[in-house]
């Protein structure tokens, strides 16, 4: 018994809105070991946030409010504790890890001091120690340049620095437990493995207890010794790591691991999708020619986020694009649109290049392309109902004479991503995450456009939910003879949905290949690194890469990425095209 840190009893815990009730947490119950990660799973709604926010005390109230429970942290009832009583055990013995960093770090103060002041508070240390010992700990989190990154406010930092930043500061005060809430979900695959890697070596400098709130199973296989799942504010199903894994109990867990792409299995066979007859097969949809987009940062200096990119979409094909954040694959995607002006080189669709089209010739254009974005909430209108905002893309092109035929066609495009047609009164908030992704594929598919640039379409989702959308994507591919430029960072999603990928480093592509071959053959060292940091939902395999140690060599090594390097190093990946196709000359 003298082993528990926390211990949580018969917690429940509602949240009032207007007149009704809503029990968030159903009477929960777990513990947690000195040294110990426990994974808590679920998808959206499922209550891990509110269950890791009502241990630290940091819910709202109102309109939440906590109906019953203990909280036993080192044998002390946190439930009873004031609020003062709570600022001493929070950052000194409890520490939380937000998912998104910019929320909880302030913009108007410099990073170092955020860090430091917790030091000052907490320890009781002079400023000039709470600055040196903050500098260590950028340091310790792998932030280079350490007295430097001190000065620096969080809008300078990438999302991974930020991140980091965040557990030097979770970690300042060496707490006993430590919550992390999501923290690697808004990460690309390369810096999730780096920060889980850290958050591993701390706890065995500091024997740090945590509790990892995720949705990914992947990262649950690394990093859990136990699991407890949870669905709709109860725990469902709890066991070690490996019983979880290999033997789930509950359907729940089994259809949350059933839902994850494998990438280690071979991927279906396609339909060929129903193709337009004025379409040459032999011939791209879409020709991109030595593209460049250059962002000037000013005194003097230019971002190369594009930069010389070549390469062919064909007809009815997934062109999956992946790379880490900062790697130029969401400015691709956008300059083939023309969302963003090109700097150079050329956009050929169906022959007619896009980049030479004057405003009125590209309005008729964008009839035949079209964009997903990644955050379907932040791309729809909170002030429109779902009815206008679909209806909006025909209002533009003027597909509806009449507003019944409006309201028509916008019905219709529900149904066909999966939703109600009386969904069609609704507003954007009333929708869950995946139910808003899919208004935004059937505003993208109003106008029926062939080409679409699907941009980081699932990051925002639970991996039940990914699989439903990436299943729908495949199966309007097969019935309207779409073609998908599929932007993401997803590596085991990309493989599932694409015939040919292509691997971005530094506004270039340094890798192209079919998708079965570059993810069983991968040929340039940068596509090696990202395939090892994919976090596989199998303890075993997890455990066994984690005594060899991840690989962080993306961080040292610079690749030499000119185009003629690339097809001498690379030349059957850089061609790995279908058959009959011909890619460069």
């Amino acid at each position: 018994m003298n082993n528990r840190l926390l211990e949580v009893n018969d917690l429940r815990v509602s949240f009032i809105t207007g007149e009704s009730e809503f029990e968030a947490v159903k009477g929960v119950n777990f513990f947690v070991n000195k040294g110990e990660t426990v994974g808590i799973v679920g998808e959206s709604g499922s209550g891990k946030s509110v269950t890791a926010r009502s241990i630290m005390r940091l819910l709202p109230s109102p309109p939440s409010f906590l109906k019953s429970g203990q909280i036993l942290f080192q044998g002390k009832n946190l439930v009873e504790q004031s609020e003062k009583e709570m600022e001493q055990v929070r950052g000194q013995h409890i520490s939380m890890i937000f998912q998104d960093p910019m929320t909880s770090l302030n913009p108007t103060i410099r990073i170092g001091e955020q860090i430091a002041e917790s030091l000052m508070k907490h320890q009781g240390v002079s400023k000039k120690d709470a600055y040196s010992k903050t500098v260590e700990l950028l340091d310790l989190v792998g932030i280079k340049n350490s007295e430097k990154r001190y000065s620096q406010y969080p809008h300078e930092f990438s999302g991974g620095m930020r991140q980091r930043a965040m557990i030097a500061m979770a970690l300042a005060c060496n707490p006993s437990l430590l919550i992390a809430d999501e923290p690697t979900t808004a990460l690309d695959v390369t810096i999730q493995a780096q920060i889980l890697n850290l958050m591993k070596q701390m706890q065995k400098k500091f024997g740090t207890s945590i509790i990892l709130i995720t949705h990914d199973l992947g990262v649950v296989a690394g990093m859990c010794d136990r699991v407890i799942v949870m669905k709709e504010g109860e725990i469902v199903e709890e066991g070690t790591t490996e019983e979880i894994f290999n033997n789930a109990k509950h359907p729940y867990t089994q259809r949350l691991l059933n839902a994850l792409p494998k990438l280690h299995e071979k991927k279906e066979s396609k339909e060929t999708p129903i193709l337009d007859e004025d379409f040459d097969l032999s011939k791209p949809l879409l020709e991109i020619k030595s593209l460049k987009k250059h962002f000037d940062l000013g005194k003097g200096e230019v971002l190369k986020a594009v930069d010389d990119l070549s390469f062919q979409i064909f007809p009815g094909e997934t062109l999956g694009l992946v790379g880490e954040s900062g790697s130029g694959k969401s400015t691709t995607g956008r300059t083939i649109l023309r969302l963003h002006e090109p700097t150079d080189g050329d956009v050929l669709y169906n022959g007619v290049p896009i980049t030479r089209l004057n405003k009125k010739q590209l309005k008729t254009m964008r009839r035949h392309m079209q964009i997903i974005f990644q955050d379907p909430y932040s791309s729809l209108n909170p002030r429109k109902k779902v009815l206008d905002i679909i209806g909006e893309a025909l209002d533009i092109h003027g597909l509806a004479k009449s507003n019944e035929q409006r309201k028509q066609r916008v019905e219709e495009l529900l149904e066909l991503v999966g939703l109600k047609k009386e969904h069609s009164n609704r507003y954007p908030h009333e929708f869950s995450g995946g139910q808003r992704q899919r208004i935004g594929i059937a505003r993208a598919l109003a106008v029926e456009p062939k080409f679409i640039v699907c941009d980081e379409p699932l990051s925002a989702l639970d991996v039940s939910i990914q699989k439903q959308i990436v299943d729908l994507l495949k199966d309007l591919q097969h019935r309207l003879g779409l073609t998908y430029l599929f932007i993401a960072h997803d590596l085991s999603m990309v493989k599932h949905i694409s015939d040919r990928v292509a691997v971005m480093y530094g506004g270039k592509i340094v890798e192209l290949a079919e998708s079965e071959e570059l993810y069983s053959n991968p040929q340039h060292p940068y596509t090696k690194s990202l395939l090892k940091s994919i976090p596989i939902p199998d303890p075993a395999i997890e455990r066994k890469k984690r005594n060899e140690g991840i690989d962080e060599s993306l961080n040292t090594q610079k690749y030499n990425l000119s185009n003629t390097v690339l097809k001498e190093v690379l030349p059957n990946h850089w061609v790995a095209v279908p058959k009959e196709r011909q890619m460069l000359s």
